[in-house]
């Protein structure tokens, strides 16, 4: 079983800019007043047009509000005064793109960089998250498949970055957590009419990994051509819904000689062998397949993927000229829930649960009210 301490209304703690190595960022008023601590020292509230500046000093940070230092601590806390109140963060060592995040913030020094982390509560976390991932302007049936989706991979996931002093972080292995909600108002709805659902498998009652990616191309992947796991709920089938979209199709052009040498360097393609050398450049793929040509010359479609930055595995080539032409289908692993065809099954008058219950197989949604109530647990503790 998977422990995860979800309490209902309370925080989880994100790591944010962690693709980056921040040495100094301004924290600035956005929407409502905040409290500023360092350490356990209450230096007064952050008001509109103040800004506080953190830097990097060794393993401590510097604290200032305005250009006044208020001196070196292990952790600057940034606690709302109000709910639903929100900051501007700007990193300036490197100058990056500002970012908006609803909470409080606790900083400290890490490894290389500070260590920004959201204590942010579940309800503004899932809203940053469905609108990092599916944009605006979609179906609200969507957004609510989205944001059961993400809760429950937030779920099985929670404490991922433990050792580091956080939950989860905002990179895409985690979930792309890139701002705040901001401009969708149907995906604070979808979140709250979602409240507290999350998904397991009925074979174990474990939750489920709810993969997902932005278009399967007309056929979703078995999980173990992507990760060499076989997941029973994860199961290829045709879907109809993506293929008239924008990312249903693409092309790439790959010099003859690039796409050589990587097979006959990395997987020691027989080249020699008049039969194979005859087709080292022709690959037709009409379902989704594993390994190029033939398993058993063992070259797995996601290296070619990875190596020569194609959208997707599921591609057929063709030599012309001195290119391999590559004509693929779908971006993205094509494991789980597809983004598009979710879309397009909501846009089809199709609910969320109809929608999750077509991408994955013999599955059960769950309640954590329900949960807490049959076990009576005195805890803020679910376990799955």
């Amino acid at each position: 079983m998977v422990s995860s301490p979800i309490a209902m209304g309370n925080d989880i703690n994100i790591g944010v800019y962690r693709s980056h190595n921040i040495q100094r960022i301004d924290f600035s008023y956005y929407e409502g007043s905040y409290m500023i601590f360092g350490d356990t020292t209450p230096f007064g509230a952050l008001l509109p047009n103040e800004f506080v500046s953190i830097t990097r000093v060794g393993n401590k940070v510097e604290l200032k509000k305005g250009v006044r230092s208020l001196g070196t601590f292990n952790q600057v806390t940034l606690k709302p005064t109000g709910n639903h109140f929100a900051l501007r963060l700007r990193p300036r060592t490197p100058v990056l793109k500002e970012r908006k995040y609803h909470d409080g913030f606790k900083i400290s020094s890490g490894k290389k960089g500070l260590s920004i982390v959201n204590d942010v509560s579940f309800e503004h976390y899932l809203g940053g998250v469905v609108e990092s991932e599916g944009g605006g302007g979609k179906p609200i049936e969507y957004y609510k498949a989205q944001a059961v989706i993400s809760r429950t991979y937030a779920l099985k996931y929670f404490n991922r970055h433990a050792k580091e002093g956080f939950n989860l972080c905002d990179q895409v292995h985690c979930q792309a957590y890139f701002n705040k909600l901001i401009y969708t108002d149907d995906i604070r709805k979808a979140v709250i009419a979602t409240d507290g659902l999350y998904i397991v498998d009925t074979m174990t009652n474990q939750l489920i990994d709810g993969f997902f990616h932005a278009n399967c191309g007309g056929q979703t992947s078995r999980s173990d051509y992507v990760w060499r796991e076989e997941i029973p709920y994860l199961q290829p089938f045709k879907d109809t819904f993506c293929i008239y979209t924008r990312q249903a199709t693409w092309e790439k052009r790959i010099p003859k000689v690039e796409w050589r040498n990587f097979l006959v360097n990395t997987y020691f393609y027989p080249i020699e062998d008049s039969l194979y050398k005859q087709v080292v450049y022709t690959f037709e793929q009409e379902d989704r397949k594993a390994f190029y040509l033939s398993p058993h010359l063992g070259i797995p479609l996601r290296d070619l993927r990875y190596h020569f930055k194609l959208k997707s595995t599921f591609f057929s080539c063709y030599p012309e000229g001195q290119d391999v032409v590559i004509k693929g289908r779908g971006f993205g692993h094509g494991v789980g829930l597809c983004q598009e065809g979710a879309m397009g099954m909501a846009k089809h008058g199709l609910n969320y649960k109809q929608i999750l219950s077509f991408y994955f197989e013999g599955i059960q949604f769950k309640h954590y009210f329900e949960k807490m109530f049959f076990n009576q647990s005195p805890y803020n503790t679910i376990d799955f």
